[in-house]
């Protein structure tokens, strides 16, 4: 492990292919928060190539100490069509690893694809083992994303990141929960780690427009729940009031031909008896989950997408139509949880098997298309839905 240490950075940033620079001007590291430093780039131009530096210093000092160069393209405007490309994932454990000289093979094979953007879902990775202190969180953090492909691959990749309860404290946490098991850790901790080492704007429930035909929804489910062993009711809850009411009017209010939940956990199912962590059984938050559902099947053209299974599957209600793509763990090692022989009448695919799910969006003859595929970690293709606008 690398400690952090003192200094001064700054974003040097400009449209590909140009000769001047725009910068953020310095600004310290913050010792209290794991020597981090946010930035937030305005005035970008949309459908634009970006070229990215990072550079660091000590503070006040010269020459600069380090510099990290990357890239990135900005969404395209709302009114305009455009193929837009997309990979999703979930369940990222260390000891999983599956790449030569370390990291996972699934980034390489996204980058395959070049994909506009990714969303990692939740689970990357898993305090309950080891996350014994608020430094030890942070130690866990800097192992990840120093594995060459995982480094490598968000240099070059813009990337949303979503939480889920190995990224908060330890498994199907919630707030007022208290893990004697964690040690000195605690769940607000846990919060605040995740802000200080994500990018990250006022919420970590947030929506994005890309292009005139795709917008994702990306929802928060741990910071408002309830209690897991609170009977299920009108008055439990996983998205609380709050941002379920900001969550039906966005969706409502937008015009986008595609719209897509991403959620931490199943919206849909079906799942193990015993598990109380989801929208889908009874003992869980299944009142608040039939009132999801039902909201999402008045919607045209929407999907769910959904992280914390370790494996694959499409799942389609047989009274609305509407489908859940789960993206699969990271690496095969990660992959369990179900078995591949224990197919229910929902599903229309089930795969025990690590990988992502890629989605484009995209004109076809001039018709607007959603494809949704579920790759393994080679970056072969498994399944593949197409749907057109209805």
């Amino acid at each position: 492990a690398v400690p952090g240490s003192s200094g001064e950075a700054r974003v040097r940033y400009r449209i590909s292919g140009e000769n001047d620079w725009r910068s953020s001007g310095w600004a310290v590291v913050d010792p209290e928060q794991d020597f981090t430093r946010q930035f937030s780039l305005s005035g970008l131009e949309a459908s634009t190539d970006y070229e990215l530096r990072v550079e660091a210093r000590q503070i006040g000092g010269e020459p600069i100490g380090s510099v990290l160069s990357g890239r990135f393209r900005t969404a395209p405007p709302p009114d305009e069509p455009a193929r837009v490309v997309f990979a999703a994932t979930t369940g990222q454990a260390y000891p999983d690893q599956d790449a030569p000289g370390g990291g996972y093979k699934m980034y390489p094979a996204i980058l395959e694809l070049e994909p506009d953007f990714f969303v990692h879902t939740g689970d990357i990775l898993y305090y309950d083992q080891w996350a014994k202190t608020l430094e030890l969180a942070r130690w866990g953090w800097a192992r990840m994303f120093s594995l060459p492909t995982n480094f490598e691959f968000h240099r070059v990749v813009p990337s949303y990141f979503m939480k889920d309860d190995h990224d908060t404290l330890s498994n199907d946490s919630w707030p007022s929960m208290v893990s004697e098991f964690m040690g000195e850790f605690t769940f607000a901790q846990g919060q605040a780690v995740f802000l200080e080492q994500v990018p990250m704007g006022a919420s970590t429930y947030r929506t994005v427009r890309w292009g005139q035909d795709l917008q994702i929804w990306m929802v928060e489910n741990r910071d408002f729940r309830s209690a897991n062993t609170d009977p299920d009711g009108p008055e439990k809850t996983m998205w609380g009031a709050e941002q379920k009411a900001w969550f039906m009017n966005s969706v409502e209010a937008s015009d986008a031909t595609f719209r897509v939940l991403i959620s931490p956990t199943p919206v849909l199912g079906p799942y193990n008896e015993g598990e109380i962590d989801n929208h889908t059984n009874r003992d869980g938050f299944y009142h608040e989950g039939e009132e999801i559902r039902e909201f999402l099947a008045s919607q045209d053209n929407m999907i769910v997408i959904c992280g914390d299974r370790h494996y694959q599957y499409v799942i389609e209600d047989a009274e609305t139509g509407l489908r859940e793509y789960a993206t699969g763990p990271v690496s095969d090692a990660h992959a369990r949880g179900w078995r591949n022989d224990d197919v229910r009448p929902e599903h229309r695919y089930l795969n025990v098997v690590g990988g992502f799910v890629a989605v484009t969006a995209e004109r076809r003859d001039g018709t607007p298309t959603l494809q949704v595929r579920h790759y393994n970690v080679d970056g072969e293709i498994l399944n593949e839905d197409i749907r057109v606008l209805q």
